[in-house]
């Protein structure tokens, strides 16, 4: 069955702490920017739940607890109840979901608990692949690594983004992460973004399997926002998250546009 439309899904993966859901957040807002008449979707993928934060939304249950609630099922030995509530689990998602102004959001909720309940699971992916389907694009915060975005949300993206800090281990993260996507996820585009870099490291900054599309210095303005809560639509168009992001997302023909007016690309040269 073909595709409705020409479907976006961008993926945004690395080891924790990196900074990924501010670029997660920041590329649902420059989506919503350049594309105000798009359909877009956000998925946090993430056990903590952070961009439910940077993007200033309120979910009140997880597609992990539309899981829970069949599996409970089964348990209690009611499995026509069970089938029933799997056939339902699509409009369910979609009375999970959030519909804010500009985009729509979902969150996976909790890992797995103990058990295997691989058909359950299977079928749950199956249902976010058909509900991918009606968005035009689609941005996945992954927790660290990438096979829970891979095993529970999906089998398919189009571009695969590697967040990483200056650190060696960081970049290294990023190398195994790649090489797992290559024998695991089928994506289309791939590239890295270095967060919180200083110009004096970037010559010691080593990612050999992917090219660097931005590098984005420390962002004073966007981390004083995360600990007051702060939505990432509150941070200034110049800001360096903001700059870094589009020309990533540029870079990957994502959008067309570099960055605002009077504002330079976050790239090595200009980090100051």
């Amino acid at each position: 069955m073909e595709e409705k439309r020409d479907t976006k899904i961008l993926t945004v993966a690395g080891k924790g702490g990196v900074g990924k859901t501010s670029i997660s957040s920041a590329m649902v807002r420059i989506l919503t920017e350049e594309y105000p008449d798009a359909r877009i979707l956000a998925i946090d993928a993430d056990p903590a739940i952070g961009l439910t934060t940077a993007l200033g939304v309120e979910p009140t249950d997880t597609l992990d607890g539309i899981r829970k609630k069949i599996v409970s099922s089964v348990e209690d030995g009611h499995p026509k109840e069970a089938i029933e509530m799997l056939n339902e689990a699509r409009f369910r998602i979609f009375d999970t979901m959030l519909e804010e102004q500009k985009f729509s959001f979902l969150a996976i909720g909790r890992p797995e608990a103990a058990g295997c309940y691989c058909k359950v699971n299977a079928y749950l992916k199956e249902v976010i692949s058909l509900l991918a389907a009606d968005f035009d694009y689609v941005v996945i915060d992954g927790e660290a690594g990438i096979e829970q975005i891979n095993r529970r949300v999906m089998e398919k993206v189009t571009h695969l983004f590697l967040i990483t800090d200056p650190s060696r281990k960081g970049c290294k993260v990023v190398d195994t992460i790649k090489e797992v996507a290559d024998e695991l996820v089928m994506y289309d585009k791939c590239g890295a973004i270095v967060n919180r870099v200083k110009e004096e490291s970037i010559p010691h900054i080593k990612i050999e399997s992917a090219e660097i599309l931005a590098y984005i210095p420390e962002d004073r303005t966007h981390a004083d926002n995360d600990i007051m809560g702060v939505s990432v639509f509150d941070l200034p168009e110049d800001s360096p998250v903001m700059k870094g992001t589009r020309e990533a997302l540029r870079k990957m023909d994502l959008i067309k546009s570099v960055i605002m007016a009077g504002a330079l690309p976050a790239a090595a040269a200009d980090i100051k």
